[in-house]
C-alpha cells in the first residue's frame, strides 16, 4: 500500500514488531518542482537518509515485518521534527540553500504538512491499531524501531570523521536499545557501536516518540554510517546483522508489557 506521502509493506507480518522510516525517500512532488535543487544535490544526504530504505525492505522481509516508510524528501517536510520546529522545512542544509523552502507562507507550511506529515504519521497510528487486533494476545503490544543512516563525516565541521559503524538511539525506554547496543558491540566484526551518537534519542527522536514512548510500546532507533549501506549487499548485510539480534531481543517476555518510563 502507498501514496504520495508512505509506502505500507508486509502489513500482515508476523513479527511484533512495526519498522518505520522517516528519510527513506529523496523525491519531491512535480509540483514543487525539486525545491529548485539539481537531481544530484538531492541523491546526497541532505535529500534522504542513504541506504536506509534499504536496510527497511530488508529488515521486514528477514523479520516478517511490517514497515511504514515516507514517500517524500526530508527537504520537502523532515516527518521526525515536531510540529512548530522551524527545522522541519529547512531553508539550508548542510550549506546548501533551498530555493523552494525560501519565504514561505504559514499557509505553505499548514499545506505541506497536510499533504505529507500528517498522512505518514496517521499510517503509522493506523499500523499500530491494526497490530493490536484483539484475539491475538502475542501481537497485542508491537514494538517500533526506526531507521536512519548517518554521514562518514560532516562537511559543516571541518570534515570530522565519525568512528562509529552505527549508533543507537534512545530515551528512557532501554528495553530494546541497551542489549541492542551490548550485542552490537560484542558482534565478531568488532564494530565500534555509538549510545546516543551521532545523534542522540534525547534531542531528536520525534516520530519514536509520538508513536511508542506516549503509548508506552518498547522501542528505539538505530542510525547506520552511510558508506557500509550505499550499495543494496552492504544495506542487506547490516539488516542481516539487525535481524538476527532483534529476534532474540523481542522474544524477551519484558517486551509485550506496557510500560511507561
Amino acid at each position: 500500500m502507498n501514496n504520495n506521502a508512505y509506502e505500507c509493506l508486509n502489513l500482515d507480518g508476523g513479527a511484533p514488531l512495526l519498522l518505520i522510516c522517516d528519510h527513506a525517500s529523496n523525491r519531491v512532488p512535480p509540483e514543487l518542482d525539486n525545491l529548485g535543487l539539481t537531481l544530484e544535490q538531492l541523491n546526497q544526504h541532505i535529500g534522504w537518509d542513504i541506504g536506509a530504505a534499504d536496510i527497511a525492505r530488508a529488515l521486514s522481509r528477514l523479520m516478517d515485518a511490517p514497515a511504514v516508510l515516507c514517500s517524500t524528501s526530508r527537504l520537502v517536510i523532515d516527518v521526525n521534527r515536531a510540529p512548530g520546529d522551524a527545522s522541519r522545512i529547512p531553508q539550508i542544509s548542510d550549506q546548501i540553500v533551498i530555493p523552494g523552502n525560501q519565504n514561505l507562507t504559514e499557509a505553505d507550511k499548514i499545506g505541506r504538512a497536510e499533504k505529507y506529515f500528517c498522512p505518514y504519521h496517521h499510517a503509522i497510528a493506523e499500523t499500530l491499531t491494526y497490530l493490536r487486533r484483539p484475539g491475538e494476545p502475542s501481537r497485542n503490544i508491537p514494538a517500533i524501531f526506526s531507521i536512519h543512516t548517518f554521514t562518514p563525516s560532516m562537511p559543516s565541521k571541518n570534515g570530522s570523521k565519525r568512528p562509529w559503524h552505527a549508533g543507537v538511539l534512545w530515551n528512557r525506554d532501554p528495553r530494546i536499545a541497551e542489549p541492542l547496543i551490548r550485542l552490537l558491540q560484542n558482534h565478531s566484526d568488532n564494530l565500534i557501536i555509538g549510545n546516543n551518537e551521532p545523534y542522540s534519542g534525547k534531542e531528536i527522536y520525534y516520530s519514536v516518540d509520538c508513536h511508542a514512548s506516549s503509548s508506552g510500546f518498547p522501542h528505539c532507533a538505530i542510525e547506520v554510517r552511510q558508506d557500509l549501506v550505499e550499495t543494496l549487499e552492504g544495506a542487506f548485510y547490516w539488516a542481516k546483522i539487525i535481524a538476527e539480534i532483534l529476534k532474540n531481543i523481542l522474544a524477551t517476555p519484558e517486551l509485550n508489557q506496557i510500560k511507561y518510563y
